[in-house]
């Protein structure tokens, strides 16, 4: 089968490999029927992610059908449609019992698909723990719709969720990207007064105008004044880090009023620093790491309920034998692109 290959720090490349097998009876081999690429992929190819193995098939985005469960599978059977965790995990250590999915202690627990054990940017893929990883999607939602259930909507959700947002708090949302954007769609079903988008690209910042007319929009360099000028009690209320650019880590604390929470799901490609007595006596909390990815079920019942609706982020889509070219544009920006569907 065809899958795209980490093949060494720097080079990625389509090859020919073998159709996956059960390894294990939690195990389950699903036909990849749609698959995207992430920003985590272009990390890995930038030497960010040290952990990323050479010669896995890359990609964590993805939903297809069932080809074959193993004995310990029960609740799947060859045919149904499903949707794809970005997390590998056990459902039964300390972490995932606690709903910390992404610390599950399994030697393949937390980003693993794509990433330290073959991925779905192929004609298929192997999901360890399929019993925890694979979720059906309703009759009534496509592919298409069902597409970033397991990554870029669980990691919205899931910020959404751990920033305890009310319907008293103004949001700061750094970043309109794919990430920013699914975790936009999850702030606004909290109802909150009001919501601030930060983003750099004019384009992007077109495009949420556009189809969030309720949500004010600025670019970085206005940002503080803003907020300021928008908010009740010296910055925002909750401050949600998605951009991950040199700054947006900075602006987010600057931004946030005292006592505020401050939720960083971007992924950096260097340290950042905490610059402790420049924010002392503001009193932040801050909630940070990777996502929890344990909510697909509600995920894609609000799918279906039309209450999210991420198709519009997919501009652009590639058979698999293109990929070369899906992530040249998508890794340069253009065309308007924010996401590629790959059809294998």
């Amino acid at each position: 089968m065809l899958a795209y290959t980490y093949a060494a720090p720097g080079i990625f490349a389509l090859k020919d490999k073998p159709k996956p097998t059960l390894q294990h009876p939690r195990d389950a081999i699903v036909r990849v029927t749609l698959a995207s690429i992430c920003t985590s992929d272009l990390h890995i190819k930038h030497g960010s992610v040290p952990r990323a193995v050479p010669g896995i098939t890359l990609g964590h985005e993805m939903v297809g059908v069932v080809e074959e469960v193993g004995a310990d599978v029960p609740q799947l059977r060859p045919g149904d449609r499903v949707a794809v965790n970005v997390e590998t995990f056990c459902g039964t250590c300390f972490f995932c019992r606690h709903g910390y999915v992404n610390n599950c202690t399994d030697p393949n627990g937390g980003w693993a698909l794509g990433c330290r054990i073959d991925g779905g940017q192929a004609e298929y893929v192997r999901v360890p723990y399929a019993d925890q990883g694979l979720t059906k999607i309703p009759d009534t939602v496509s592919d298409r719709q069902a597409l970033f259930t397991g990554d870029l909507l669980a990691t919205g959700f899931w910020a959404t969720r751990i920033s305890r947002i009310t319907p008293e708090d103004t949001v700061l949302l750094l970043g309109a990207g794919p990430t920013g954007l699914c975790t936009l769609q999850c702030v606004l079903l909290k109802q909150p007064k009001g919501v601030i988008v930060c983003e750099k690209s004019p384009q992007q910042r077109d495009f949420v105008r556009q189809n969030y007319p309720q949500v004010r929009v600025v670019s970085p360099r206005d940002v503080r004044a803003f907020t300021l000028a928008h908010t009740d009690h010296g910055g925002a209320d909750v401050v949600i880090e998605a951009a991950g650019g040199e700054d947006t880590f900075q602006l987010a604390w600057q931004c946030a009023r005292p006592n505020a929470v401050v939720t960083v799901v971007a992924m950096y490609d260097a340290p950042q620093t905490l610059p402790l007595p420049e924010m002392y006596g503001k009193n932040l909390t801050f909630q940070t790491g990777g996502v929890d990815g344990c909510d697909c079920p509600e995920i894609l019942s609000l799918l279906a309920q039309g209450k999210l609706d991420t198709t519009a982020l997919i501009t652009h889509t590639f058979p698999l034998a293109e990929i070369d070219a899906a992530y040249d544009l998508f890794a340069h920006h253009r065309d308007g692109v924010i996401k590629v569907a790959i059809v294998p």
